[in-house]
């Protein structure tokens, strides 16, 4: 694999540290609001509901695995805090998609002085269907990964390496998330932006892999999102966007 996971990991701390500039203030607050309600939700459902969720699976367990409980109740609170982490990570990501190509789109008119899509609110909002569409994309493409891994999670010995398989998917995906907004603004279709990360796999794995382990402290996940936009398009800017005319797809 190429790439460079520290040069990776870079573009985020870029994002966070452009997070408090007048001119972009304006377009970080929608989204901002829309992680801070979700996220706080999610924190307020898996503290009311955690021991629930997983005292129900394992009251699915037969009579004569009832021994394993003290080892598999880790092993369910894990699942459990897994999917509740994914499945609002994605209802986030649907609900804030037209509001973070609007920041997407401004951090790159920022840097370059160009875009290559219409610009405005009018414009985003005429874009919430594309948006829209293209997180479906994303989320055909995440499920059935995001089954098998869990699949092997519960084969033995297999699941010994499922740690690491969770963590290098969730930093695919995050890669996938956020580089999205910008080379969707540039008219990148899903499968071109897919191949040229994939062309630098190690650098987008260290930009999605700080975007998920960020997601997981405290008050700082909360401002993750808008930081991981401006810093994917960072990205974009430096690392694809000299090549945009050859890798525009007009739809």
């Amino acid at each position: 694999m190429t790439g460079n996971p520290f040069r990776g990991a870079g573009y985020l701390l870029r994002g966070l540290q452009m997070l408090p500039e007048p001119s972009l203030r304006m377009f970080v607050l929608i989204p901002l609001l829309i992680n801070i309600v979700l996220f706080s939700g999610a924190i307020w459902l898996l503290i009311d509901q955690f021991e629930n969720w997983v005292g129900y699976w394992l009251a699915k367990l037969p009579d004569w695995l009832s021994f394993l409980e003290w080892l598999l109740w880790p092993l369910f609170a894990v699942l459990v805090l897994i999917v509740v982490y994914y499945t609002f990570t994605l209802v986030a990501n649907f609900i804030a998609a037209p509001f973070n190509g609007l920041l997407a789109e401004k951090v790159e008119m920022k840097l370059r002085g160009q875009v290559n899509s219409a610009s405005g609110w009018q414009a985003a909002l005429k874009m919430i269907p594309q948006a829209l569409a293209r997180e479906l994309a994303k989320l055909r493409y995440y499920l059935p990964r995001f089954l098998f891994i869990l699949l092997l999670t519960f084969i033995p010995l297999v699941n010994l390496a499922s740690p690491l398989l969770w963590f290098l998917f969730g930093s695919w995906m995050m890669a996938i998330q956020y580089c999205d907004y910008p080379m969707d603004n540039n008219r990148v279709s899903f499968g071109n932006m897919k191949s040229l990360l994939k062309s630098h796999r190690l650098t987008a794995l260290g930009f999605g892999g700080l975007v998920q382990l960020g997601m997981l402290v405290p008050v700082l996940n909360l401002i993750l999102m808008p930081a991981a936009v401006v810093g994917a398009t960072v990205y974009w800017v430096e690392e694809y966007a000299g090549e945009a005319d050859q890798l525009m797809d007009l739809r």
